[in-house]
């Protein structure tokens, strides 16, 4: 084979690794799906969109916006996420919070995984492959390690999926910034407290303080790890947990698990065994991905070959798994309904993709910028390894 010809395919392969690489990113930072519901008691002068939420890799999070209007007197946004829980309560469903917490903890070392995966695969000599994914691949174990089980690790996750997790519990993350309005609680809770303030009662709120907070240059991070320090501290000292804060993933997440399930259904002989099985869930997702890891640092010796050829094809196929995820959890929502909702309804399937009905409500669910974006990297991989196997196939 003529050698320009190789390293004109290998640099093509890589060009396109690599513009593949920064669409990865912007995934993970973009909305992927969103859901709304819409009905007769949430006019479209009010909600223009319906009660909104956004999926992202790390979090689902308020796709409601301030509405600007002259009969409107609306100074922030709805959360529409603390809504939407609302209304799905009362037929029995869990809290929006309760679906995928493996994939929302886990969501920025899958994506690393696969952008390391992609970096095996641009790279034509087996020795640097290996070398490359080797070292790449214990940078991310430790990563992982430290952040789940480490002391602290809680702080090496991504803000958007500890803001997520705050702001499930009722409680405020967000702050001004530019260009998103101010998040605020709502739904039951929203209502109480404007109850109360219209009674005359003062509520303090963990925003409240959030001017001291940046007054001594605390991190936006740093202070919404805080507000869920200080309520697990407040669980510990009335006995809910036996445990002493030590802040790593893994307590954090099956705590906020287990509180994110009982909001509504403090059902405790449902909720224990969900919450024992997520801790089985994270130890064999670390196990799988070290595992993972090990054997395609293995198949990484040699050009061809199912592990080779597997580097380019998991992350091509990303909207397929994530439509899988979406649509396995939607289930999920729909057939693990708590008795104790003021409705008994029969188990029933949420609309994936379109347009549907759930009593009075209309329900609609589509892909976002995220998905389209996955859209694209999709067809730009397989190009890239069609490249590649053009390569190989010459140069035998």
């Amino acid at each position: 084979m003529n050698a320009v010809t190789s390293k004109k395919q290998t640099l093509l392969v890589a060009a396109l690794g690599i513009v593949a690489l920064g669409l990865m990113a912007v995934i993970f930072y973009s909305p992927v799906w969103w859901v709304s519901l819409t009905a007769p008691n949430y006019p479209e002068e009010a909600f223009p969109d319906g009660v909104r939420i956004h999926f992202h890799m790390n979090g689902v999070f308020n796709g409601c916006e301030k509405v600007n209007k002259a009969e409107i007197q609306e100074e922030i946004a709805l959360d529409c996420v603390h809504e939407m829980d609302t209304i799905n309560h009362y037929v029995g469903m869990y809290p929006i919070a309760a679906g995928g917490p493996v994939e929302r903890a886990f969501g920025q070392f899958l994506m690393t995984f696969m952008g390391i995966m992609l970096l095996g695969f641009i790279c034509v000599r087996p020795k640097l492959r290996m070398a490359i994914m080797g070292v790449a691949f214990a940078g991310l174990l430790v990563w992982m390690y430290l952040a789940i089980y480490g002391n602290n690790g809680f702080h090496l996750e991504s803000e958007g999926y500890v803001e997520a997790m705050v702001t499930s519990l009722d409680q405020e993350a967000g702050g001004e910034q530019e260009q998103e309005p101010e998040i605020v609680i709502g739904g039951i809770v929203g209502v109480l407290k404007k109850s109360l303030e219209d009674s005359g009662v003062v509520v303090d709120l963990p925003s409240d303080k959030k001017s001291n907070a940046k007054s001594k240059d605390i991190a936006e991070k740093d202070y919404l790890i805080q507000q869920l320090k200080l309520t697990y501290e407040k669980d510990l000292e009335n006995g809910r947990v036996e445990e002493p804060w030590n802040g790593s993933t893994f307590q954090v997440m099956t705590w906020h698990y287990g509180k994110s399930l009982g909001r509504y259904f403090n059902n405790q002989a449902e909720i224990v065994p969900m919450v024992a099985n997520l801790k089985v869930a994270l130890h064999v997702v670390f196990a799988g991905l070290a595992g993972a890891m090990l054997l395609l640092v293995f198949g990484a010796r040699k050009n061809g070959g199912i592990l080779y050829w597997l580097l380019v094809l998991v992350p091509m196929a990303l909207p397929v798994f994530f439509v899988i995820d979406y649509a396995a959890w939607l289930w999920w929502y729909g057939h693990t309904l708590n008795a104790m909702g003021a409705f008994a309804v029969k188990p029933f399937m949420p609309t994936v993709f379109g347009d549907g009905k759930v009593a009075q409500f209309a329900t609609h669910s589509y892909p976002y910028i995220g998905f389209f974006i996955m859209l694209i990297l999709s067809p730009i991989l397989a190009v890239a390894a069609l490249i590649r196997k053009k390569q190989f196939k010459d140069a035998e």
